[in-house]
């Protein structure tokens, strides 16, 4: 055989075995598997970290929250509801200060960790974020002077040309109000803590709001009195709003809710408001 031959042959079986390791090697290499899916920590979790619970609240909706104007002072039934999911869970409270136009907007952003102060449960509200339990069954009725309670029996005699109705941009109130009402006249007022006086001046011939507040404000104001109360004119539940999609921290505090309905906490906070 000749001599170029044999170096052409050797060649040939230094490349083939090279080739071979290379598919061996190949063939031995582990298939690569993506990282397993890790969900982002649940509030619940990020509230123990960082030592506070951070709730959102208009301040400007009595019996449930109430920001006193000049000492700063927060009270109502939610914000010691808050007080009493604080404490259960080991940190302290902070009150965030939103209004009812950017309430779903400021937890959807995570400035608080939840929201409280007599939150009407809607479907816009619920794209999103989410929501607790109910802890209220509740509806819109009117509130009117005292001596016009029988002119505002139900929504045709309310929405007729001249009946002026007062209601605080950015809520439910103000949706409900221009919703069903096409004829009577809707007087916006910005400030939801005078909002009732306006009624009292003479200022506006009705309110439509929650049922509960109507009962409260008539309280506060003898004046002024609830239409209907019992049967309101839709059905409006209070929850509290949580962040979109954490049901852990949802269910944490739908079972901390139902102790706090269950043992009397909800009702000792309501008593000195509702009576």
């Amino acid at each position: 055989m000749p001599r170029s031959w044999r170096r052409t042959m050797r060649a040939a079986s230094v490349l083939a075995s090279a080739l071979l390791m290379l598919i061996v090697a190949g063939c031995a290499k582990k298939p690569a598997f993506p990282e397993p899916y890790t969900p982002p920590p649940s509030t619940l979790d990020l509230v123990s970290q960082h030592g506070e619970l951070r709730v959102c609240s208009t301040g400007d909706y009595r019996p449930f929250t109430y920001r006193d104007p000049k000492t700063d002072r927060w009270s109502g039934i939610d914000i010691d509801m808050a007080g009493d999911m604080a404490q259960k869970l080991g940190v302290k409270l902070t009150i965030v200060p939103t209004t009812w136009a950017n309430l779903a907007g400021d937890l959807s952003a995570q400035r608080c960790d939840i929201a409280m102060g007599g939150v009407s449960v809607t479907t816009s509200r619920a794209k999103i974020a989410s929501y607790s339990d109910p802890y209220l069954m509740d509806g819109k009725a009117p509130i009117t002077r005292c001596s016009s309670v029988s002119k505002f029996q139900n929504l045709d005699m309310i929405d007729r040309p001249g009946v002026r109705v007062v209601v605080n941009p950015g809520g439910t109130n103000n949706d409900f109000a221009r919703s069903h009402l096409k004829k009577a006249t809707i007087v916006p007022h910005p400030d939801n803590n005078t909002i009732f006086d306006q009624l009292l001046q003479g200022k506006a011939d009705l309110m439509i709001t929650d049922a509960s507040e109507t009962r409260y404000q008539s309280k506060q104001h003898p004046e002024l009195c609830p239409v209907n109360p019992d049967k309101p004119l839709d059905f409006g539940p209070k929850a509290y709003l949580l962040p979109r999609g954490d049901v852990v921290f949802q269910q944490w505090v739908n079972e901390w809710l139902r102790l706090a309905l269950g043992n009397g906490t909800y009702q000792r906070f309501a008593k000195p408001w509702t009576g």
